[in-house]
């Protein structure tokens, strides 16, 4: 992959909200891929932004809820941070979303959207609809995997990619549906932009190739509009090409990308909110 080509003067006209605190961790990363691709980013304690009116959500076109530990994963993963966002900020959060703004869930923050009901979506309100379990291995995995992307997804974070390696690293990324009729709704409205793949390029449920056991290899979710997105792999974690584990093999080949794999679902994003 080649740098992602930005228009950086509209990038530098959009403000990405990055929430951290109480035990999220991922921010140093997160807010990095967004400034080299141009964006003002601010990163805000989430006490802060609970208490800070109506519109604290207002000036931002996207809001990142990064990877780590939030609240300790107590009860559940994302479930505490969750509960607080939509008692605290869910009517700004769907003002924020009814308004056109993106949303980025990664690993933690996927599970806060999953809990907090802005994914999959398609329904008004915040109402959970499906969850995430521990890993059929229980404990927590770290390696990367194999993704790949459904072309027909509507997810405008996945757009012009095909398949990716990311590092992966959860102990709760099983994808549980409610029933087989909501699975078959999600999948024939290509809300599953990235499954977990073998070897040979195939969705699959096998360890450890698909680290959780989610059903279809599902390692992602996105709503309706493709502009909230949920996954589990940790793309701020691949912004150079250096960060992967094969890169002294990859440049002797002649494969080593000018960015990391990662970088480009941020593009993505950003091009999506300056569009």
């Amino acid at each position: 992959m080649s740098e992602p080509t930005i228009d950086r003067a509209a990038a530098r006209e959009l403000r990405v909200l990055v929430l951290t605190g109480y035990g999220l961790n991922c921010e140093a990363e997160t807010a990095a891929g967004f400034r080299m691709l141009g964006a003002h980013v601010d990163l805000r304690h989430v006490a802060d932004v609970l208490d800070a009116g109506p519109d604290a959500l207002t000036p931002y076109g996207l809001l990142a809820f990064i990877g780590g530990f939030s609240f300790g994963d107590h009860i559940a993963s994302g479930r505490v941070h969750a509960n607080r966002l939509r008692y605290r900020l869910g009517d700004r959060l769907l003002r924020f979303v009814g308004d056109g703004g993106l949303c980025l869930g990664i690993c933690n923050g996927f599970q806060t959207l999953v809990k907090l009901g802005l994914l999959p979506g398609g329904e008004p309100g915040l109402h959970q609809r499906v969850t995430l379990i521990d890993n059929d291995r229980l404990g927590y995995w770290d390696a990367w995997v194999r993704l790949v992307v459904d072309p027909a997804s509507p997810c405008v974070f996945t757009r012009g990619i095909a398949e990716l390696e990311l590092p992966s690293r959860h102990g709760e990324g099983k994808l549980v549906h409610a029933d087989a009729a909501q699975r078959a709704v999600l999948e024939d409205r290509h809300q599953i932009p990235l499954r977990y793949a073998d070897a040979e390029g195939r969705a699959t449920e096998a360890w450890p190739d698909n680290p959780d056991g989610s059903p279809g290899g599902a390692a992602a979710l996105c709503d309706p509009s493709g502009r909230i997105f949920g996954l589990m792999p940790h793309p701020e974690a691949y912004l150079y090409p250096e960060n992967h584990p094969r890169w002294l093999a990859q440049r002797a080949a002649g494969l080593l990308p000018t960015a990391g794999l990662g970088l480009q679902i941020l593009a993505n994003g950003v091009r999506a909110a300056i569009a």
